[in-house]
């Protein structure tokens, strides 16, 4: 049948005077929203082999679409067209609120163009970035004021970041991270509260809480986060994600603000396992000493029995899985014993490094600070060299433990947090509570050093519930391996 362009519904697009063509003329805030909406229109062009003819002046953008070959429009260009107008682009001024101002995980930034190339194993792919890390034209705030109007504007990305880029994927925009990402509950005082794209309801977690927002609203396609406590597992948990933090210093975090350093680690969080893969093989390359096919799965009694019954059973069709795909588990009783040397020699080692990085820009200008993030460095402020000396013993222990425990073949299997993410309308001191409970489970891969990935397998009162593997150390694209099998 003859393609006929005056029966078909080309939306917002109008045919030219000779019915050969159709048009569209977008309207920005400004140039350089305009050049990063070129560049949208680029990867979705490139995506479908057909190119639009594109005009820009200033902060307009006039696309005209035809198919010079057969003299005028095609069925290719209305696929382009419905494929142009479905695409997510939160800078066109149209005068109502942007998807990322719907979610308010982005921070208000000017926009800049960020240059990528123009192919790689990341090209097609949307990315955002935690407010810790460098991008070039774009200051550092931290999701804290002061340190906002002290960074300056960068001149180079973090390392992680131009890792990104040379691989194709695209920039989109910062995203708001918890105040000075100490805390887990994805909220801050000075920037507002990203939304959870799973449970709006929902608190996403922190304090990677933009980027996960961003991913869980489906604004982009991946977002780099941070994990010192918890910072990429808990949003993951939250907000219905996939979400890894690596083997300590697997990726490098040069040019990213410090919290506790010798607990830092840059994670990533994606709807979906094949672009996790994607970004996998960029960040991770291969296993020095992958997984065996055959691994030895290894449940802690203790840390499933901090669970509530109704947040077991809503985790066993998940671990059902992983025994279908992976063999049955073994029950691993009496091996942490008490958390709460666990638990107090985390945050005592936390405590005395956040302190080591935050402390004198506290002391010295005294910048507020909000509500929890305030009480948690006055907190730090007095560990003392006992209580970190002590701390260290605890932590040694456990990693020689866990390292004679796994082998070369283990992984844990255990859940990621204690339930689904806690309502926004909780008082603060509920989700203090939430947070320290937390801190038991996911201590472990903080204190030990070792991968742990969080797959969004179950639900639970109409939101996502996480289970997580924990591997021996550099087994972390492993990991991600197990997770292609699983989802």
């Amino acid at each position: 049948m003859k393609f006929d362009p005056q029966t078909q519904n080309w939306g917002a697009w109008s045919l030219n005077d000779t019915r050969t063509a159709v048009v569209r003329e977008y309207r920005m805030d400004s140039f350089g929203q305009a050049m990063q909406w070129i560049e949208q229109v680029a990867d979705v062009a490139h995506a479908h082999d057909h190119h639009p003819e594109i005009v820009n002046v200033y902060n307009r953008v006039k696309l005209t679409l035809s198919t010079h070959d057969a003299g005028g429009l095609t069925e290719k260009d209305l696929k382009l067209a419905r494929a142009l107008d479905a695409l997510e682009h939160a800078h066109v001024a149209d005068g109502s609120p942007t998807p990322g101002e719907q979610a308010r995980c982005f921070v208000p930034y000017p926009t800049v163009r960020v240059t990528r190339r123009s192919s790689g194993p990341l090209s097609g792919l949307t990315f955002a970035v935690k407010d810790l890390y460098d991008v070039a034209g774009y200051p550092t705030g931290g999701g804290q004021p002061f340190v906002l109007a002290r960074s300056g504007i960068k001149t180079r990305h973090a390392a992680v970041v131009e890792q990104l880029l040379d691989a194709g994927a695209r920039f989109v925009a910062k995203a708001v991270t918890d105040e000075l990402a100490f805390s887990m509950n994805g909220q801050n005082a000075h920037f507002g509260n990203p939304v959870n794209g799973a449970a709006p309801d929902r608190i996403t977690g922190g304090s990677s809480s933009g980027s996960a927002s961003a991913v869980s609203n489906g604004l982009v396609d991946f977002a780099l986060g941070s994990d010192t406590g918890g910072s990429v597992r808990a949003p993951a948990n939250h907000c219905g994600l996939i979400g890894l933090r690596p083997t300590h210093g697997r990726i490098s975090l040069e040019g990213c603000l410090d919290l506790a350093p010798s607990y830092d680690t840059c994670g990533w969080f994606s709807r979906d396992v094949a672009t996790y893969a994607r970004v996998a093989n960029v960040l991770l390359g291969a296993d020095d000493h992958p997984l065996p096919a055959k691994v030895r799965l290894i449940m802690p009694m203790e840390i499933w029995g901090l669970l509530e019954p109704e947040v077991k059973q809503a985790l066993q069709p998940a671990l059902d899985r992983i025994h279908q795909k992976f063999g049955q588990s073994h029950p691993l009783n009496d091996f942490f014993g008490d958390f709460n040397p666990l638990y107090w020699a985390f945050r005592h080692i936390q405590g005395r490094e956040a302190w080591a990085t935050d402390g004198d820009l506290i002391t010295r200008h005294h910048p507020p600070l909000g509500p929890g993030v305030r009480e948690r460095f006055e907190w730090s402020r007095q560990v003392t060299d006992a209580q970190v000396a002590q701390a260290w013993a605890v932590r040694k222990d456990l990693q020689k433990r866990l390292s004679d425990l796994l082998g070369e073949d283990g992984v844990l299997v255990m859940p990621t947090m204690p339930d689904v993410a806690p309502l926004i309308s909780q008082p603060e001191s509920e989700l203090e509570n939430y947070r320290n409970n937390a801190i038991r489970m996911l201590c472990i891969s903080g204190l030990s050093g070792l991968p742990q990935i969080s797959l969004p397998m179950a639900r639970r009162l109409d939101a996502p519930l996480g289970i997580s593997l924990l591997a021996p150390a550099g087994r972390d694209r492993s990991l991600v391996s197990m997770a292609e099998h699983l989802l």
